[in-house]
């Protein structure tokens, strides 16, 4: 048949459009976009949109714990290797802070070279941050930690019953219930994660209505650094680690492109935490190691968050012309490597990791904070996706360290 004629061409047409409607990334993109556009233009019905985006979000938690306890419990007594299970267990928390200590120290050296706070803080929009200077002077705990993580609390759980699933008489047929069961729970995500645009457009619209576009324009620096920061840190550290194990990047990025609309959407990287523990399996990645490095990594490896609480400790700093000696600049990256492990899982907890840091050094005011809540929200999303990002660069290079990981397959079937 002739490639040139209006038969091919009309064929090939329809299959590309239906390609492109049927595309969730396409409908998250959109609804993103609508989203911008309402919370711009009616920032009344865009803030009233809050309950829309909470709600995907709440559904899509609901499966976090199954999920995790799921994939770790089938991982770990499929594995039969608990030596395994402890040195996947050491490396990853190695790998987290040798990679965490980096994106602190990059984030104090960008802030150093563009100087972001060198602005007049007269103009400034100047809100209320006693909800979190209040809680300053709390030490952090880490019995506190825990039980405010329900993350960790289903990890320890499951590792406890994947181990002692080893040792029970009935092990076979109890992984074939669970088996089953872990069908269900996939399936029942697959169909809320239809309703993601919705979720998208949601977190979107509200963000854009209640802080709206105009309050970035006298923190822009900041943002901006932040930002060129966070894909510095992508691109060169992470993308130098992969490269070094012969994987490129950018695939990588494409294969994961709705988990990243989503949490740019949503801004909360939990909402995509399912479906990154799915699509790393069909990488090749083998579920023992996604079920232990994913979850772990959503507490103790945040590579956007450590670079942004460096940045603002820097930042508030230049606002006030403090001048930090070498030595207190090493105090602080210490500092946060132990307090940004308690940024995980609580909202507006990162501002009271930032207070706690503050409050610490003795140096740099406390009230500083207030400056930066007017475009905190804006700059969630960066923190989220590159979360996100070091959470699954993590997962492929222990997969690879592991040599669990069997192929790298970019293209796989969906049921």
């Amino acid at each position: 048949m002739n490639v040139n004629s209006p038969k091919f061409s009309s064929k090939t047409k329809k299959s590309i459009f239906r390609s492109v409607v049927t595309n969730l990334t396409f409908w998250v993109l959109i609804s993103i976009i609508a989203g911008v556009l309402l919370g711009h233009f009616s920032p009344e019905n865009g803030v009233k949109m809050k309950i829309v985006g909470d709600t995907f979000v709440d559904i899509i938690k609901l499966f976090i714990g199954p999920i995790i306890f799921l994939t770790i419990v089938l991982g770990i007594s499929g594995m039969g290797n608990l030596k395994k299970v402890g040195r996947i267990g050491v490396k990853s928390l190695a790998y987290f802070e040798v990679v965490s200590t980096i994106a602190l120290a990059i984030g104090v050296a960008v802030a150093y070279l563009f100087q972001p706070g060198k602005i007049d803080k007269s103009g400034l929009d100047l809100q209320d941050a006693s909800k979190y200077t209040n809680h300053a002077a709390e030490n952090f705990s880490w019995l506190q930690f825990f039980f405010s993580n329900f993350t960790l609390q289903v990890l320890l759980a499951a590792i406890v019953c994947g181990i002692a699933l080893n040792f029970y008489q009935k092990r076979e047929q109890t992984i074939l219930v669970l088996e089953r069961f872990s069908k269900v729970v996939f399936t029942g995500l697959k169909y809320v994660m239809y309703f993601a645009p919705l979720g998208a457009f949601g977190g979107m619209a509200y963000t854009i209505g209640k802080f709206g576009l105009e309050t970035l324009i006298p923190l822009g620096k900041l943002m901006l650094c932040v930002y060129i920061t966070m894909a510095l840190f992508v691109f060169l550290i992470l993308g130098g680690l992969l490269k070094y194990y012969k994987i490129n990047m950018l695939p990588i990025l494409k294969y994961i492109k709705e988990e990243l609309l989503l949490v740019l959407g949503t801004s909360s990287s939990e909402a995509a935490l399912p479906g990154i523990m799915v699509k790393l399996e069909q990488m090749g990645c083998s579920k023992s190691v996604v079920g232990l490095v994913i979850p772990t990594g959503y507490s103790f490896n945040l590579d956007g968050t450590s670079i942004y609480l460096s940045m603002s400790v820097i930042f508030i700093a230049q606002l006030y012309d403090v001048h930090l000696s070498f030595f207190e600049i090493l105090t602080v990256i210490g500092i946060l490597m132990i307090t940004s492990k308690g940024a995980a899982g609580v909202t507006g907890s990162g501002f009271i990791v930032l207070a706690s840091t503050l409050t610490a050094l003795h140096k740099i005011p406390v009230e500083g904070l207030a400056f930066l809540l007017g475009v905190d929200k804006f700059m969630s999303e960066a923190r989220a996706i590159t979360n996100l990002i070091g959470n699954t660069v993590a997962t492929l290079i222990i997969s690879k360290t592991e040599k669990d990981f069997i192929e790298l397959n970019l293209n796989p079937v969906h049921e």
